[in-house]
């Protein structure tokens, strides 16, 4: 094998029946960075969505102070923090606690938001999120960075300030990208990239790789060296007939997401309506990572000799807490050993 690769569990937050609550929801979240903690993964990811039964976490930095009380190891990422529906003034303040709360393992994660229904709802329409998020990253890691900060810009007009308690050591940035040029963009810059291709082919997963390894090759030769996670819907399953159920749940899942994402954003009172999806049940089989082991090591050793270096796994599609802290178990055991240059621990 040319190359190794690092395994991260996607805290997927999905509520498909409301009435299960969010104690219980956040309870299996922490329970499941428990276990990545315990069987080698390198890390956790926590989304950020609103108003929605999917991705939801409405502050990923609270629920990442809790995961680091509750873990040694894992790396503890957002995956993403939503820039422009948030002052940055108080934001670098939050960050740079919850740094400090999470004893160092906090990589910031953070993007223009990905859903028109929420963006809205709060305030930042999608169509201009793209500029706000850029301005807000500016500012953010201006007040990161140097003790007096003001500013003159089209979203923030600020006096010098300075936030406090002041960083005690550099903050990660990780970027979530999804086009080609800002994955190249991001990379050239020296950041570490965060992408998928959602629900799409293999090609466009390499097609957003090799704009990554473009970047990186300059920033390398200016010095700066950057990381790749890939997002990607991963199960895996008991057999041929569990595969197929963990299928059927993606699919209804994607009903929810697609609606969101790129459909009309229909909701009922905080519930996504599934609605149709073009996607067949089968090409979307062959987009995600649903299989047996022996299948998978072949399919994501292919993502090793691409060159990422980490791999953030989605795999919570409405299956119980118990199917998914036995899948991690699994894939650690019968996986990771293959592709993985973590050593895996076993659950105690």
């Amino acid at each position: 094998m040319s190359g190794t690769m690092d395994f991260n569990h996607f805290l997927s937050s999905y509520l498909p029946d409301p009435s299960y609550g969010g104690r219980r929801l956040y309870h299996d979240m922490v329970e499941q960075a428990v276990w990545a903690d315990r069987l080698g993964y390198r890390g956790v990811s926590i989304p950020e969505h609103h108003l929605i039964n999917i991705l939801l976490v409405p502050s990923p930095l609270q629920l990442a102070v809790k995961v680091a009380a509750a873990t040694r190891y894992v790396e503890i990422m957002t995956a993403i923090a939503v820039l422009p529906i948030r002052d940055m003034r108080v934001f670098a303040g939050e960050v740079v606690q919850a740094s400090a709360l999470c004893d160092g393992r906090l990589i910031l994660g953070v993007g223009r938001g990905a859903f028109a229904y929420e963006l809205a709802r709060l305030g930042t329409p999608i169509e201009t999120s793209k500029r706000k998020f850029e301005e807000s990253l500016a500012v953010l890691e201006a007040l990161l960075t140097r003790e007096e900060v003001s500013w003159d810009g089209e979203y923030y007009r600020f006096d010098p300030i300075t936030v406090m308690p002041r960083p005690e050591e550099p903050i990660p940035l990780m970027l979530a990208v999804m086009t080609i040029p800002g994955i190249e963009e991001c990379a050239r810059r020296g950041y570490m990239v965060q992408t998928t291709p959602l629900q799409a082919s293999h090609a466009v997963l390499l097609d957003q790789v090799n704009a990554f390894k473009r970047g990186r090759a300059d920033a390398e030769a200016a010095g700066r060296r950057s990381r790749l996670s890939l997002q990607r819907g991963v199960y895996l399953a008991r057999d041929a007939a569990d595969a197929r159920r963990k299928l059927a749940l993606a699919y209804t899942y994607y009903e929810r997401f697609d609606n969101v994402f790129t459909g009309p954003g229909i909701v009922d009172s905080g519930a996504i309506r599934p609605l149709p999806r073009n996607q067949s049940i089968e090409d979307l089989s062959r987009s995600l990572i649903i299989c047996e082991a022996a299948e998978m090591i072949d399919r994501l050793a292919a993502y090793a000799e691409a060159g990422i270096d980490e791999v953030i796994l989605s795999s919570n599609f409405g299956q119980t807490q118990g199917e998914t802290l036995e899948m991690m178990e699994r894939f650690s055991q019968d996986v990771m050993p293959h592709l993985s240059s973590v050593r895996t621990k076993s659950v105690a």
